[in-house]
C-alpha cells in the first residue's frame, strides 16, 4: 500500500513538473577503458538533446565510484569549469575517475539542489554512470545505496543500438511502480577540451519528452533506436520532498551508451 501511495505521489509530482528535458550529466565519451589511468568527467546540468539552455551547478554534495564493493571518493578531484551550450554559458564541474584494475566502476553524483525560479522549486538529480576496464563484469547490476537510483538489467556500457534497455527504479531500496521515466539523448556531445557543446545531431522530439512507465516491479524497458549516450530520469522518485522551505524534486538519473553492431 505504501509503495502504491508513493508511486501516486511521485507521478503527481512528475505531471506537475515542466516538460523540459533538463538532465544532469556525468559525461565522458567512452565508458569502455583499455588502459589504466585517470578518466576525465564533465558534470553538466543541461538540455543535451537539443543543445538547449544550460543551468548553473552548485558545488556537488557527493561524488564517488564503486569498484568491487569499495567506495572511491572523487570529491578531491572536483574543479569548477564554465560550460558553453548553444545559447548560454553555465557553471559546471570536472573531475577524474582513477581506473587501475579490470572491472566495473559505478560513478554516482549527488549534486546540490538547483533552484528553478520559473517553477519556484528545487531540483536534485542523483546521477549514475558506468565505466568498465577490460570487459570484465564485476557489479554493474548492483545498487549503489543512493536515496533513489536505477539498477540496470542490461549491461549499461555496451548496449546494442536496435535492442532494448531495462532498469529497475528504487527509492530507499524499494521498487517504485507506476513512475514516469523521461528519456533523453545526448545529441550535442560536449568537447572535453573546450568545455563547449558541438552541434546537435538530432532535434527535439515533437509532442514533448519521451516517456516510459515502470511496471509493478519498478522496471521499465525502452528500445534504443540509435548509437550514443541515452539518459533516463525519474522525477520526484526520491524520499526528500523539501529544501529550504520549498518543494524539492529529488530525481534518479542513469546514463548508458549504445553502439552500432559492426
Amino acid at each position: 500500500m505504501m509503495k502504491r501511495l508513493f508511486a501516486s505521489a511521485a507521478l503527481a509530482a512528475l505531471t506537475a513538473a515542466p516538460a523540459f528535458a533538463h538532465f544532469q550529466l556525468v559525461y565522458s565519451p567512452d565508458p569502455n577503458i583499455e588502459r589504466p589511468g585517470d578518466v576525465p568527467l564533465k558534470l553538466i546540468f543541461w538540455h543535451p538533446m537539443e543543445n538547449g539552455h544550460a543551468m548553473d551547478m552548485g558545488a556537488p554534495e557527493d561524488l564517488f565510484a564503486l569498484f568491487k564493493g569499495d567506495r572511491i571518493d572523487l570529491t578531491g578531484s572536483l574543479s569548477p569549469i564554465t560550460f558553453a551550450g548553444a545559447d548560454n554559458t553555465a557553471a559546471a564541474y570536472q573531475a577524474t575517475l582513477p581506473v587501475k584494475r579490470n572491472g566495473d566502476y559505478i560513478v554516482a553524483l549527488t549534486p546540490a539542489p538547483y533552484y528553478e525560479g520559473s517553477e519556484d522549486i528545487y531540483i536534485q538529480q542523483i546521477t549514475k554512470v558506468f565505466f568498465n576496464k577490460g570487459g570484465v563484469p564485476t557489479g554493474w547490476n548492483e545498487p549503489a545505496g543512493l536515496p533513489t537510483e536505477f539498477v540496470p538489467l542490461n549491461k549499461p556500457n555496451n548496449v546494442i543500438a536496435g535492442s532494448t534497455f531495462s532498469a529497475q527504479l528504487l527509492s530507499e531500496g524499494e521498487p517504485v511502480p507506476g513512475a514516469e521515466i523521461e528519456i533523453e539523448y545526448i545529441a550535442a556531445e560536449p568537447d572535453m577540451d573546450t568545455n563547449a557543446a558541438g552541434a546537435a545531431s538530432v532535434g527535439a522530439m515533437p509532442g514533448g519528452a519521451l516517456v516510459a512507465i515502470t511496471d509493478e516491479n519498478g522496471v521499465f524497458t525502452f528500445g534504443i533506436p540509435r548509437a550514443g549516450h541515452w539518459g533516463f530520469a525519474a522525477l520526484g522518485s526520491g524520499p526528500e520532498t523539501e529544501h529550504q522551505g520549498k518543494e524539492l524534486s529529488q530525481d534518479a538519473v542513469i546514463w548508458i551508451k549504445a553502439y552500432d553492431l559492426e
